[in-house]
């Protein structure tokens, strides 16, 4: 069922009532519930609702890093159950699976420790801080075969993925001869800005800007790639934390990347926080027999050998994909669909590829994949 054909007053409904809602046979659903550990800005504004539009789930408590920040959480969310951390919200039980929308240093841990308890796992990207507690987490996955373990998928190319996959499994292009790919801030840095968990190790592991979604999404239209080299660079060496001191930025803020397709063709990535004025994001890929475009607003535009000049691709909203990463995963558990929109696997592909960036950009030299 869509998000769309359930009714708002559902999403709204006592978890009893919820329990009650008819599945696709016209047979009562199980209720699924659910705890929340790291209930931050897009957990509570996306995750949360979406997981709500489902029937028959329960959101019965969530877990932040601290007792207050956890109760202030349950009450904003309706939520019944507060702890002060998420060892006592996985003591507790009465829970069929978690929703992980800690930062990525905490993803592993907790993933393991909720697989041992018979849960399922929908996880937040990125993944893990590097690849090896990636490998871990499918691992263990692995070793909990009938228990479901989703990452929320990147959804910043979701408007253009399916005419993107089309183009190119049509062979619109011809033979694949480069790609480039930028994704780029468009207004002027702030030097001695905020230091947020995205420019912290500790937090964020090997994790870089957007390089972990963006090839993420550009395996779905190319495939995965190979031999990596990279160029990164911290352009704002200081930023300010929480309490306003001045503290060292340890993660880039500007990175380059070339890598290869399995045919051979380059692949060429520029991420930054540092372009004032550039135009923007952009994909161009080019082929013996045809060239794609993607501009900063996500329009597409083709030309084919022979044309003077692009043209732009009609892209309906219909046939658009769309964020239903929550639906996905209360209908795997209840044995209605599989998880396409992210497995483990995908995700240990792009923690593979972004640790592969940082140790080509440390030793000058290029990584084979898989490593």
């Amino acid at each position: 069922m869509s998000s769309a054909a359930i009714p708002v007053a559902a999403a709204l409904a006592p978890a009893a009532l919820l329990a009650q809602e008819r599945g696709p046979s016209g047979g009562a659903v199980e209720p699924i519930r659910v705890g929340i550990i790291g209930a931050g800005g897009i957990v509570s504004s996306v995750h949360v609702p979406g997981l709500k539009r489902q029937p028959g789930v329960e959101l019965v408590s969530v877990a932040n890093r601290s007792l207050e920040s956890s109760r202030r959480a349950a009450d904003e969310l309706g939520i019944r159950n507060a702890y002060a951390n998420w060892e006592e919200l996985l003591a507790a039980g009465g829970l069929d699976a978690v929703l992980i929308g800690t930062w990525p240093y905490m993803h592993k841990a907790i993933t393991l420790a909720a697989l041992d308890q018979g849960l399922h796992v929908l996880c937040q990207a990125r993944m893990a801080n590097d690849s090896a507690e990636a490998r871990d987490m499918l691992a263990a996955s692995q070793r909990h075969p009938n228990q479901i373990c989703q990452l929320v998928p990147s959804s910043g190319t979701y408007r253009i993925d399916r005419a993107l996959q089309r183009l190119l499994a049509e062979r619109f292009a011809g033979d694949l001869l480069s790609v480039e790919v930028q994704m780029l801030q468009r207004g002027f840095a702030s030097f001695e800005g905020e230091l947020d968990w995205r420019h912290d190790a500790e937090f964020s592991g090997i994790n870089v800007l957007n390089v972990g979604g963006t090839y993420e999404s550009a395996m779905r239209w190319l495939g995965p790639g190979n031999r990596v080299m990279a160029k990164t660079r911290v352009q704002i060496p200081t930023r300010r934390d929480d309490s306003g001191r001045l503290r060292n930025a340890t993660i880039p803020d500007h990175v380059e990347v070339l890598y290869e397709l399995a045919n051979g063709a380059p692949v060429h990535m520029k991420f930054s926080e540092t372009t004032g004025l550039s135009p923007g994001n952009q994909i161009w890929i080019y082929g013996s027999e045809g060239t794609i475009f993607v501009d900063n607003e996500q329009k597409i535009f083709v030309g084919k050998r022979g044309d003077t000049a692009l043209a732009e691709l009609p892209n309906p909203r219909e046939q658009q994909a769309a964020h239903r990463v929550e639906e996905e995963f209360i209908n795997a558990i209840r044995g209605r669909e599989r998880v396409s929109m992210n497995t483990f696997e995908i995700g240990v592909r792009y923690m593979e590829w972004t640790e592969a960036i940082y140790r080509s950009a440390r030793s000058g030299t290029a990584v084979q994949l898989p490593l």
